[in-house]
């Protein structure tokens, strides 16, 4: 392996740090089992290709604003039996996405809605697909900074291109006219094209209050529910399961 140092500047030039870091694990394996050229070739090309793979999904994870730490490996489907778990993994499956169709969560706050948006959109990530998460008022205060900013139109160029907006607590107060206008101009851009998925805790009937022009609103609310997963989650917030217990003989 005299040719190392050479070989490892190439794959530096190259930007290969896959294979950059592997290779002498890799030479050393070719040798000791008797690789052949076109084995030790495969092992350095998949080496790359994983390490492409991986830091696209923290790209992807990282502009989606999710985070790492809520998926669907680590949630507990045994805490609240009204969520259906084989219809939250069809759905994980992403072919809501390819229909243009939305998911809507509602229930009590501490349900889970919020973990399962991020886990659908984490599966979404995982195949190269580009996702946005905002909470609701975040949501208008970012689109109203952007217009400040005279950055509006990029950004709602960025939003309706993401295979999905997540938007979570939706309708949790009311929003001004411009906020109302600016959300019709989203759900009716993404309308049977992108998928949406919403949280709320507040029932569906409940969220044209927060319009200050009905008609507008009854126009969102028609686009929104169109083909919309109606998910009910019922129960006890998963944080009681956290809640130190009250010592009885104190």
């Amino acid at each position: 392996m005299e040719h190392i140092m050479d070989i490892k500047n190439q794959l530096m030039r190259l930007k290969m740090s896959g294979m950059l870091d592997t290779v002498e694990l890799r030479l050393s394996q070719a040798q000791n089992s008797e690789l052949s050229y076109s084995e030790l070739l495969t092992l350095l090309l998949n080496d790359e290709i994983e390490k492409r793979q991986s830091r696209k999904l923290k790209t992807l994870i990282r502009k989606a604003g999710i985070g790492n730490q809520q998926t669907l490996e680590n949630f507990d489907f045994k805490f609240n039996r009204s969520i259906n778990a084989a219809q939250i993994r069809e759905l994980a499956t992403g072919r809501f996405i390819s229909k243009g169709e939305n998911i809507f969560f509602i229930g009590p706050t501490g349900t889970g809605k919020t973990h399962l948006t991020k886990a659908i959109c984490h599966h979404a990530c995982r195949m190269n697909l580009n996702v946005l998460y905002y909470r609701f008022y975040e949501l208008f205060n970012f689109l109203k900074e952007a217009d400040l900013k005279n950055q509006i139109t990029a950004m709602m160029r960025q939003i309706n291109r993401a295979s999905i907006l997540a938007i979570d607590d939706f309708a949790f107060n009311k929003i001004d006219q411009i906020s109302a206008e600016l959300l019709y101009a989203i759900v009716d851009s993404r309308y049977r094209q992108n998928a949406l998925i919403i949280t709320s805790n507040r029932a569906i009937e409940d969220w044209i209050e927060i319009f200050p022009d009905p008609v507008m609103g009854n126009a969102i609310m028609d686009r929104l529910a169109h083909s919309a997963h109606q998910i009910i989650i019922k129960g006890d917030s998963y944080r009681t399961k956290f809640k130190p217990k009250k010592n009885q003989n104190a």
